[in-house]
């Protein structure tokens, strides 16, 4: 049985963004609890539990350092230890606004305009945390379907273990798996409209890292523990 770990940014868990996102896909990874989905409208119901089923095995969150298996040699103490010092660093937190858009056909939450401050904290999780990463499998490269990576892409799927980072990176919420066409564009905009009665239109803050867990490959994620993020 193989664990993986992963850092993202999720929401704190007394606000509207998490309550949001954990209703919509089914499943709170802070509490480890599983519930229907809630499609963002009646007409959108039938095919509501199938069509957010990818991102209930996630958990609501946002990628900073891809899911891996621990290297040789590291705990999940060090881990731990890692994660809490470098959520201790001073630095600049980012406040984005989100939208809600199709990306390769799934609708996710993703920030109105580029951030600086977001590229870095994400460049910087990757580099910090990729010590206790194991070298990607021959299946797990597969999956990554490196056949259709740009040549950068590929590259860093290589040394990295995900082809998404530094110039790639794009930081975004994912609340549904891929539709066709005109049904992601249906549920996006449903979702967007849901989104903003739900949570305003104020910026969110990306304050905090948490550490998931998969305890086994059909497992969904859970938060481990997270921490703040020191502002500068």
């Amino acid at each position: 049985m193989t664990t993986r770990y992963a850092l993202y940014f999720a929401p704190l868990h007394d606000r509207a963004l998490w309550s949001f996102g954990c209703t919509t896909i089914g499943w709170d990874a802070e509490a480890a609890a599983a519930f229907p989905p809630q499609p963002p409208t009646s007409a959108l119901a039938a095919g509501w539990a199938e069509a957010t089923a990818e991102p209930r095995r996630y958990g609501f969150h946002a990628t900073l350092k891809a899911p891996f298996a621990l290297a040789e040699g590291t705990s999940i103490d060090d881990l731990l230890e890692a994660a809490a010092t470098f959520a201790a660093a001073p630095r600049a937190i980012p406040e984005v606004r989100l939208e809600t858009r199709v990306i390769a056909g799934f609708v996710a939450l993703t920030p109105a305009e580029p951030s600086e401050a977001l590229g870095a904290l994400a460049g910087d999780c990757v580099r910090t945390f990729d010590r206790f990463r194991a070298a990607l499998t021959p299946e797990d490269r597969a999956r990554r379907a490196p056949e259709r990576l740009s040549p950068r892409q590929l590259g860093y799927l290589d040394r990295w273990g995900y082809p998404f980072v530094f110039e790639e990176f794009r930081f975004h919420m994912t609340l549904t798996g891929r539709l066709a066409p005109k049904a992601a564009e249906a549920a996006c905009l449903a979702l967007a409209s849901a989104h903003g009665a739900a949570c305003g239109e104020g910026p969110v803050e990306i304050s905090t890292l948490a550490l998931f867990v998969q305890s086994a490959p059909d497992a969904r994620f859970r938060i481990l523990s997270s921490w703040p993020l020191r502002n500068a």
